[in-house]
């Protein structure tokens, strides 16, 4: 398992391929927007397709308090455009398809699931802020209700700044 990012840690930079030909970049938005990085096991997946959705339903709300969002799978970037596209996220998905980002947050674990063992994306978000710190992080998230608690961290991050 890889060095796990503690709170009050600068994240280290990485970039990866997004949706809408970007480049993602930590670095890039250093100094200029909170980020709210969440990590997911699969495209067009029940619990999957619910949180991109409860993330996109209150979007708006996120930037209000100068946060951008950003979903990551291990799918390809055609995967990811589709899912984006069929579901209207008016956010960008970042393909991990080698895993370095799934390592560094440390969300590439060992999962069991109706007695069989595998490597898979254990569902967790992470609040990174505007000076690119880590504030918060939830490992082993349940959809239902997440999305809420995850914007009541990011206004109070909002009142703090």
């Amino acid at each position: 398992m890889s060095n796990e990012l503690k709170i009050g840690e600068p994240v280290p930079d990485f970039e990866a391929p997004a949706t809408s030909g970007i480049n993602f970049k930590l670095s890039d938005y250093i100094g200029k927007s909170n980020l709210v990085i969440y990590f997911y096991p699969k495209d067009n997946t029940p619990g999957c397709t619910t949180e991109g959705q409860n993330f996109r339903d209150h979007y708006e709300e996120f930037k209000k308090h100068h946060t951008d969002i950003f979903g990551v799978s291990k799918d390809s970037l055609k995967s990811h455009e589709n899912f984006k596209a069929k579901h209207n996220f008016p956010f960008e998905l970042i393909s991990d398809e080698s895993g370095e980002i799934c390592e560094l947050f440390g969300v590439w674990q060992l999962k069991k699931n109706y007695g069989r063992e595998y490597m898979g994306v254990v569902r967790s978000t992470f609040l990174i802020d505007k000076k690119g710190i880590l504030r918060q992080k939830w490992m082993n998230v349940r959809v239902k209700g997440h999305v809420e608690k995850v914007l009541e961290a990011v206004k109070e991050l909002d009142h703090e700044n």
